[in-house]
């Protein structure tokens, strides 16, 4: 039985925008969906006496939030599987315990009370920075977001990094017919100046193949296991967090990879996966892969 994808709501606009996005991602995958609401209401109101026939208000509310999400989420798919659930947790905890038993937790970019001036909510970022299955943070323009742009992209580290972020895209890729933007960033080390043996032309043509040569290599098995999925690769110079923030202009999605080490605490977000978290123009995948 697969797993199915979780989406975390609170009520807020964008927690809305994270619905429909999930609901369209169920639908492509084939999977139920799962509208999470986590409530700590009994901590600040308490219980009532057993023989009030009121429910606290705080309870009331964390159905209706739950409830309406799934029936918005059933109106917009009618055939889906969608299931809802309050559970009595702070969010973070609360969305990290359910995304041990799903495809994919989904996320708005901010949640209820944030800061005006907030890039990204705290929840969201915490969740992206620690959960064990990919993490969708919904972000981004609404082109961007309802997939007109037919375009996925990826961002492709080192093979021994990346490869669980690769595979994630391409079946991306697959279930959206879309194609594949596969891009790998790239330096020039700083000791190459002018005064380097190699011209300076010369020097941006190897470390540029060299680049090529890497993108290549960690896409090899994932393409020749997905054939039908057109893939775009390129090289381009600069650094990577500004590179993937380029390509998620154009894009439906982008997809990170999050090394995860062992025995480290707090959150284990690299520089690329945190800027696009907070700027990118679309929709952005953070894949877990284990060190």
């Amino acid at each position: 039985m697969e797993l199915p994808l979780v989406v975390g709501v609170d009520g807020s606009d964008s927690s809305l925008r994270a619905v429909d996005w999930a609901v369209d991602e169920a639908t492509r995958h084939g999977l139920p969906l799962r509208v999470v609401h986590a409530s700590l209401w009994e901590r600040y109101e308490g219980s009532l006496p057993s023989f009030s026939t009121r429910r606290p208000a705080g309870e009331l509310m964390a159905e209706h939030i739950a409830a309406s999400c799934a029936e918005r989420a059933q109106l917009r798919s009618p055939e889906l599987k969608v299931s809802s659930e309050v559970l009595p947790d702070d969010p973070v905890s609360a969305l990290l315990h359910a995304g041990q038993e799903s495809s994919a937790l989904i996320t708005g970019s901010r949640g209820r009370g944030e800061i005006g001036g907030l890039l990204l909510g705290s929840v969201s970022l915490a969740v992206a920075a620690k959960a064990v299955c990919p993490v969708i943070v919904v972000r981004g323009g609404e082109q961007n977001r309802q997939g007109a742009l037919g375009r996925v992209a990826v961002g492709v580290g080192d093979p021994s990094e990346g490869s669980d972020a690769v595979r994630f895209a391409v079946r991306e890729a697959e279930a959206r017919g879309c194609a594949l933007h596969a891009v790998r960033a790239w330096r020039r080390p700083a000791h190459q100046h002018l005064d380097s043996p190699l011209v300076a032309d010369d020097a941006a043509r190897v470390n540029e193949e060299g680049a090529s040569a890497l993108l290549t290599d960690a896409l090899r098995d994932t393409v020749r296991e997905h054939p039908q999925v057109d893939v775009h690769r390129q090289s381009v110079e600069g650094p990577a967090h500004k590179v993937l923030l380029e390509a998620s202009a154009d894009a439906d999605l982008i997809v990170v990879g999050a090394l995860r080490r062992h025995g480290r605490f707090g959150l284990q977000l690299g520089r690329v996966a945190h800027t696009l978290l907070h700027h990118a123009d679309c929709p952005v995948a953070v894949v877990p892969q284990r060190a």
